[in-house]
């Protein structure tokens, strides 16, 4: 497929790309090598000071990932959310912090549109939803920091490593790890 077909039936060039890259001959994969990189590094940003979206470990309220979570939504409503992103919107950890706090990602997507601080909207998730206990907090943050480490999201983790071309990266270890990485939030050490 062209790339110009591709984008007539709404896939970015980024899309196209990463399909024809996974059905190249595994000889022909030199001639795509961008497509392994990490996001920052695709989306041409010098920084993360210039990512769009916070880290995953930063808290909002105390309740890690939330603000990323509110990060994604408002890019998305001003149709600044990179591409890569729109598939898991509202899946994924979306899904699981809406279902800890108990409300609809629908409700908190019309919310966020109408305006706040990050606080104020958390302040009326715990209003419509549930206010978490300080204990329900600690282990919400402790399970979300550790997603990807020796449990079932292992593997998936483990091929978005591969896929992003960081499959040598031994100090990623975590999901939250990889976003930062793919992000280019953790530089390479060594």
């Amino acid at each position: 497929m062209a790339v110009e077909s591709a984008v007539r039936i709404g896939l970015s060039a980024y899309d196209w790309l990463r399909t024809a890259h996974a059905t190249a001959p595994a000889n022909k994969m030199t001639h795509w090598p961008h497509v392994l990189e990490p996001r920052a590094k695709r989306l041409n940003l010098l920084s993360m000071a210039e990512f769009p979206l916070r880290s995953p470990k930063e808290k909002v309220g105390g309740l890690l990932y939330f603000g990323r979570m509110l990060d994604k939504i408002r890019l998305h409503s001003k149709g600044e959310l990179p591409s890569d992103y729109h598939a898991n919107l509202g899946k994924g950890f979306d899904e699981k912090c809406v279902r800890f706090l108990r409300v609809s990602y629908d409700k908190l997507v019309e919310r966020v549109k109408e305006g706040g601080a990050n606080e104020e909207i958390l302040q009326w998730c715990f209003s419509v939803g549930r206010r978490p206990s300080e204990d329900d907090i600690y282990v919400w943050n402790e399970f979300m920091r550790k997603r990807g480490w020796k449990d079932e999201v292992s593997e998936i983790l483990k091929r978005r490593k591969a896929e992003a071309g960081m499959a040598d990266r031994s100090d990623i270890e975590t999901s939250f790890q990889f976003i930062d990485a793919d992000e280019g939030r953790l530089p390479k050490s060594g």
